[in-house]
């Protein structure tokens, strides 16, 4: 396994909207496996592919349940709403408060290429909205009322 650096903001593939997994191929497994690597290493609980430099619709979650990944995710359902500090690799020492929704169903390819339906509230949903969010080229900083250095 190998870890990745981790692209930091001002980088462009943050801001691009990231290109739909045609097929799982041994690279997205590998690409899966390196970015998890990536993730513990950086002490993290979400990782998005752009975040390695790649634009893929490609996740990695684990708030301490166990690794979560997700291959072209897609939201089923959202409820709620919570607003909460937020940090992110990509932007190290800044945190903000962000709005999101409380509770959320996310659809999503497993490494299998099997369908899977994943379901969180507090943190796990604010995870997955952090990180689909990157697949889109949107950053928290871009949805938070304020932010400040750490």
């Amino acid at each position: 396994m190998a870890i990745y650096q981790i692209v930091e903001i001002g980088s462009d593939v943050l801001r691009e909207k990231a290109v739909p997994v045609k097929e799982i191929t041994p690279n997205i497994v590998k690409l899966l496996d390196n970015m998890l690597d990536t993730l513990y290493d950086a002490e993290g609980v979400g990782l998005a592919a752009p975040q390695v430099g790649v634009s893929k619709r490609v996740v990695v979650v684990d708030v301490g349940d166990g690794p979560i990944e997700l291959i072209n995710p897609v939201f089923l359902e959202t409820e709620g709403e919570d607003i909460d500090d937020e940090g992110c690799l990509s932007i190290p020492g800044v945190t903000g408060q962000v709005k999101r929704a409380a509770k959320v169903k996310v659809e999503a390819l497993n490494r299998k290429g099997e369908l899977q339906v994943i379901e969180g509230t507090g943190l796990l949903a604010r995870c997955l909205q952090h990180e689909v969010d990157h697949l889109e080229g949107v950053l928290f900083v871009d949805k938070a009322a304020k932010t400040h250095r750490r």
